[in-house]
Formats: C-alpha cells, sequence, structure tokens
C-alpha cells in the first residue's frame, strides 16, 4: 500500500490519484468550472445574483428545512408535492380496483393491468419529453407550472368519470393524460432548482425534493387504496379526491415566484424523434452527465420493478389485502425520503458521488434479501389484514428489506440529480432533464415488458425481484468499470470516514472554481485519500511512475488520468512530462496537490520543501492554497515504529484527526521556505 501513496524516493510530488472526470467535448473542455463543482448559474441575473453571497453567509450551518419557509422554494415544492401525490391517488385507486374488483371492469386482466398501467403512463414520456425540455428552456417556468396545473384540472375530471362509471377506456386515456401532464412538469421541476438555490443548498433542496415526491407517493397511496376500498362509494371518492387536489395544486403553483427563461430566442422542433436524438446527442456531449442520466434511469427501471409488483406481490405472495399495499409502498417511501435526506449529512452539503456505489450495493444486497425472506411463504388461506400481517416475524423482515433498498435508492439518485443540475449549461438545462426523462421512459417501459415477460413464463414475484437485483449487480460493476472516480471516491468516503473523525477547519478556502496548487505536510500513505475524501472538488495528484506497471492498478489509474512521476536520476523526461502535466491541468481549471517534501516523514517533523512547486508555478503561475493535516502521525498508515493494528480499544474505534486550510498565497510569493514556513503553523505542535 505504500506504493500507491508513496514512492519514499527524492521526488518532488506526491504520488496519488486523480478522482475526476474529463468529457472530451469540446464544450467542456472551454468551460472554466472544475468536475463537480456547482457553477454560479450566470444567466439568472434577474434571480438577486447580487444577494447570493450575503445569503449563503446567513444559511450554510442552517438545516435544508428552512427551504420550506421561503417563497422561492415553498410554492414551488408544494406544487410538485400534490401533482406527485394526486399521480398516485389516481394510478393506486385505479390500479387496486381493476386488481381487486376485476369484474367491475371488463376485458381488464387483473394481472397484468398494474405493470399495463405503468407502460401507458410512461409513454408520453418517449413521445414528448424532447418538446418539453425546449419549451422549459424558452419560456418562464412559473407560468409553465401554472399551466401544466390547470390541465391537471381537466385531467381530472374525464379520470372522475372514468371512476364513476367505471370505464376502463376514459381511465386509461386519464392514465396517458397524467403522463403527459408529467412529461411536461418534469424539465419545469429540475431546471428550476439550480435557478433558485445557492450552490451548497442544491443537495439539500434535491433531497427535499425527493423524499417530498415519496412522501407525496405514500399519502396518495393511503388515500388511493383507502378510497378505493370503500365498498359503496369507493369510484365516486377517487373522483372526488382528485379533482379536489388538482385544484389545490393550481392554487400553489400561482406563488411560484417569476423564472426567467434562459434561451427565449430558442426555436421549437416539433417533431419529436428528431428533437429527442438531438437531445441525445446533447446530453453526451459531457461524459459525466451522460452517465449519471444512465444511472438514474437504471434506477427508475429498478423502483418501477418493485412498485408496479407490490399489488400482485401483497395478494399472490403475501396472501393480504389491499391495506397491506399500502404498508408496502409507505415502508418503501419512508426509506427512499430517509435517504434523501440523510444525503445532505453526508455529503458535506456537496456533489459527493461516493455515495452512489454505496447506494448501489445496499439496493442488490436487500433485493437479494427480499426474495429470500418472500420466497416460498404458505398461502394464508384468506387475504390477511394489516394486523394480521404484523403478526408474522418474516412480514418484518420483508418490511425492513423494503425500507432499506429504498435508503440505498435515496443514496443513489440525490448525488446523480444535483450532479446533472450543476453540470448542464443553464441554457440547455431543461433540455438535459428531458433527455433524462427520456431514458427513464424508456428503461421503465423495459421493466414493465421485463415483468410482462417474465409473468407470463412463471416467474413469481419473488423471482422478479432476484431478476432485478442481480441484473442491478451487473450493470453496477459494468458502471464503474467505465466510470471508476465514482468507486474510487465511494472507497475514499468509507476508508475516511470508517477509520477517522475528522475535524476541517477553513476548508472554504479550498476554492471553489478555478486553478489551484494544494500544498500539505507529508504524514502517512492515506494524506491523499483523506485529502481527497474531505474537498468539494476532484484534486489531481501525482503518482510514482511504478504504480502504472502493475496490470490492474495501473490501468484503473490511467483511466482516471493519475499523472505518473519519476525522479530526474531515473528518467529526467518524466520528471519534465509530469510538471507539464501539472501545468496543462492548471490550464483546464484542475486542482493539482502536490506534497512538496517528497517523501513520508519518518519521525513526524516535516522534512525540507522541495522546489517542485516552483517548476510548476513558473509554468501556470496559479494561486498556491497551503494545507495541514494533524493526527495522523502514529497511525497505521504512517511510518511510526510502535504504529498498531488493530487500533487499541483505550484509544477509541476512530482516530481523530484535523485538515486545516490556509488562506490562499500568490504564485510569486509561494517558495518553498515560505510554504514550509506556512504549513508548519497550520499543523501546529499536533503530528
Amino acid at each position: 500500500m505504500a506504493r500507491f501513496f508513496s514512492s519514499g524516493l527524492r521526488v518532488r510530488f506526491h504520488p496519488a490519484a486523480r478522482f475526476s472526470f474529463h468529457p472530451d467535448s469540446v464544450a467542456s473542455r472551454m468551460r472554466s468550472t472544475p468536475e463537480f463543482t456547482i457553477p454560479q448559474d450566470m444567466s439568472d441575473k434577474p434571480l438577486r445574483a447580487a444577494s447570493r453571497t450575503s445569503r449563503r453567509s446567513s444559511t450554510e450551518g442552517e438545516s435544508q428545512f428552512r427551504l420550506l419557509r421561503e417563497r422561492r422554494f415553498a410554492p414551488f415544492f408544494w406544487t410538485q408535492f400534490l401533482g406527485a401525490m394526486n399521480d398516485n391517488v389516481f394510478k393506486v385507486g385505479f390500479t387496486s380496483l381493476v386488481t381487486f374488483q376485476a369484474a367491475r371492469f371488463s376485458g381488464v386482466d387483473p394481472k397484468t393491468a398494474a405493470f399495463l398501467i405503468s407502460a401507458i403512463f410512461i409513454v408520453p414520456f418517449v413521445l414528448f419529453s424532447a418538446t418539453s425540455g425546449q419549451i422549459a428552456d424558452k419560456y418562464d417556468k412559473a407560468v409553465l407550472a401554472r399551466l401544466v396545473k390547470s390541465f391537471e384540472i381537466v385531467v381530472m375530471l374525464i379520470g372522475g368519470a372514468g371512476f364513476v362509471l367505471h370505464s376502463a377506456p376514459l381511465l386509461y386515456a386519464c392514465t396517458f393524460l397524467m403522463g403527459v401532464h408529467s412529461t411536461v412538469f418534469g424539465p419545469v421541476k429540475y431546471a428550476y432548482l439550480p435557478q433558485h438555490l445557492d450552490s451548497h443548498e442544491l443537495v439539500g433542496g434535491n433531497g427535499l425534493v425527493e423524499m417530498g415526491t415519496f412522501v407525496a407517493i405514500l399519502i396518495g397511496t393511503i388515500i388511493g387504496g383507502a378510497a378505493a376500498g370503500a365498498s359503496d362509494h369507493g369510484a365516486m371518492l377517487l373522483a372526488a379526491a382528485c379533482l379536489a387536489f388538482a385544484v389545490i395544486g393550481r392554487v400553489a403553483s400561482a406563488f411560484v415566484p417569476k423564472s426567467e427563461a434562459p434561451q427565449r430566442d430558442l426555436r421549437i422542433n416539433w417533431n419529436p424523434v428528431s428533437e429527442t436524438w438531438r437531445n441525445l446527442k446533447l446530453a453526451k456531449q459531457d461524459r459525466t452527465v451522460f452517465l449519471s442520466l444512465l444511472g438514474i434511469s437504471w434506477l427508475w427501471f429498478v423502483g418501477a420493478t418493485f412498485l408496479t409488483s407490490f399489488f400482485n406481490f401483497a395478494k399472490d405472495v403475501l396472501s393480504a389485502n389491499p391495506d397491506v399495499v399500502t404498508v408496502l409502498l409507505a415502508t418503501f417511501s419512508i426509506g427512499i425520503g430517509t435517504g434523501s435526506l440523510l444525503c445532505e449529512r453526508l455529503s458535506k452539503r456537496r456533489v459527493e458521488i461516493g455515495l452512489v456505489p454505496l447506494g448501489s450495493i445496499g439496493i442488490s444486497v436487500f433485493a437479494i434479501d427480499l426474495f429470500f425472506a418472500s420466497h416460498g411463504i404458505a398461502p394464508a388461506g384468506h387475504l390477511l389484514g394489516v394486523p394480521e400481517f404484523l403478526r408474522v416475524w418474516t412480514h418484518w423482515r420483508i418490511l425492513a428489506d423494503l425500507f432499506l433498498l429504498a435508503m440505498f435508492g435515496g443514496f443513489y439518485s440525490v448525488p446523480l440529480y444535483a450532479l446533472i443540475q450543476a453540470r448542464s449549461q443553464p441554457t440547455h438545462r431543461a433540455r438535459i432533464i428531458a433527455a433524462n426523462n427520456i431514458l427513464n421512459s424508456f428503461f421503465m417501459i423495459v421493466s414493465a415488458l421485463m415483468a410482462l415477460a417474465l409473468t407470463s413464463i412463471g416467474v413469481g414475484i419473488p423471482g422478479l425481484f432476484l431478476t432485478t437485483a442481480l441484473l442491478n449487480v451487473v450493470v453496477a460493476v459494468y458502471i464503474y468499470s467505465l466510470v471508476p472516480e465514482f468507486l474510487l471516491r465511494f472507497i475514499a468516503w468509507m476508508l475516511v470516514h470508517t477509520f477517522y473523525r475528522i475535524r476541517l477547519v477553513d476548508a472554504g478556502r479550498i476554492p471553489a472554481h478555478g486553478p489551484a496548487v494544494l500544498v500539505c505536510n507529508h504524514v502517512s500513505f492515506v494524506d491523499a485519500v483523506v485529502i481527497m475524501a474531505e474537498s468539494p472538488r476532484p484534486i489531481r495528484f501525482v503518482m510514482d511512475h511504478r504504480i502504472f506497471r502493475t496490470p490492474v492498478l495501473g490501468r484503473l489509474f490511467r483511466r482516471v488520468k493519475a499523472i505518473p512521476i519519476a525522479p530526474a536520476h531515473e528518467d529526467a523526461h518524466m520528471l519534465e512530462r509530469a510538471y507539464e502535466e501539472c501545468a496543462k491541468a492548471l490550464d483546464e481549471g484542475d486542482l493539482v496537490c502536490i506534497f512538496p517534501e517528497g517523501k513520508l516523514t519518518r519521525d513526524g517533523e516535516m522534512n525540507p520543501f522541495r522546489r517542485g512547486i516552483s517548476e510548476i508555478l513558473k509554468r501556470h503561475a496559479a494561486p498556491v492554497v497551503p494545507m495541514a493535516l494533524r493526527g495522523l502521525w502514529g497511525s497505521v498508515f504512517s511510518r511510526h515504529e510502535d504504529a498498531q493494528w488493530p487500533r487499541p480499544i483505550h484509544r477509541g474505534a476512530m482516530t481523530r484527526l484535523t485538515l486545516a486550510v490556509g488562506e490562499p498565497i500568490a504564485p510569486e510569493d509561494a517558495t518553498p521556505a515560505h510554504l514550509q514556513e506556512v504549513v508548519s503553523a497550520l499543523r501546529g505542535a499536533r503530528r
């Protein structure tokens, strides 16, 4: 492991890896905002740009829930909340009626109705997402929100007639129109957030939206299921509830603040086929964004498979009545809401992609356990109610699996949504979201077709869950082999937060955008991992050239564009090339981190700083940010002769350490001697 992070040679750089995306498009190379940095939206000048700094200073320490008290967020939140709730009141009510009261609906197969309803709802996303994205980029999003909510009232009048008349064709038509409603509102929803929220609020705002969406699903599920279960007046209750929520949502939308169109002169292409293709090409220009879109779409594949299976799962596997379906959906919704809210705390209000692999691992683990928990349950002979259902221990295991599966789904989705919003250009952000909806709908349709195919050949719902879990493993392995940055960031995040309790001092001094050179004392083999895990941006480290000779690690680190280096007496050409590569990274707006000591400390004291920093600054005069690590000396990863593993119990389970960041230093003042003096002062007496 020593060779991963330090060569021990007399070299001017610290060998480690770069964990960053480098899209190949011309547009991405022209940008000045580095990877994973949330850019200030310069196109949104009407949104009080001058007040952002003061607002940030007064709110950074507050909970994300304060957004629910502010007009820039609250009316929008309740508008989308009521829309999501109404979607589910209608769909759950419709699905429940055709599953448990199939005799009232002629020509409907109760075993496949849930999957058919899901597929019909998704079709508009395929047909109209591209057009919706253009509309959201061209017009005020507040105006569009009000138009969409007015349309919802008309749609629910049609749906109400379908419920009252027990007309499957009318209800299927309403399902399609509700899909149109959601298709138009989707780009508005996700393009609205970065236009009204500061960079440090984006993860919390997305977490609230995801939480709100699934709480709305929960409430809609409860209302829809309860209304459908009312034997005498269920259809009438569903009709009244859907219309009432549509009207209330329209009232909430009236308070959404003005949201200027980023591209008013956009000419709308009404051809859905050509525009869909154009949107997908637009998304592919930024490799990071496109792969994030694919990741989110895969989550919708998994989620759609589970959500649309709950009715048949309850009836055919658990021998339970519709009230138990509500319990299953409630558990799932609370789980994903919990995971979404925890993202802000776990990510420290930044876009932390290390949570994405954690989420995918949890999804597969608990989906597989759900198969074993539900496989082979003996029929009860009658449909169980909620009290009877909860008396069985196995059923509690099923609920725990659903909750944890959904919670890890929240860890997976929120960072990806925030990353897409942050990295997309403001002028076509809504069209990127539209591309996301297109991919989501495609994956959800494939999910429905897979479920229909497996069900038709006799595969039960537990088998469907297991198939989805195993597919998730295959997809995760494939994606992380394509984009090792996700997995490496996850490993760093897990390592640091498992073994260390880190205190950050003035971490905000690491530049939010633009080039800079970070310099730090060199205490242990995991210095780079600690810094990487706590940085809000990817950092480009320099690595011992011998690492690149190993078959697996060499390929991995080449994929993340680590910079190999060798001492002058071994390969002077490689040393010069490393200097040039550092300068090129700074030219592209990246952070570069070096350890000027050139080797690990053997006694806890700092070694003399070498002149590598001066060579880099000659080629690119970037600001230098001094940093100091305290508390790693004596750990098993240091060269301390008494380092022990495992850690002695009396010293506690986690090591306390500090990462202190100093004020940026102008390049002309960044001499090795001055930098060593500053870093030494930042470190203090503690090693």
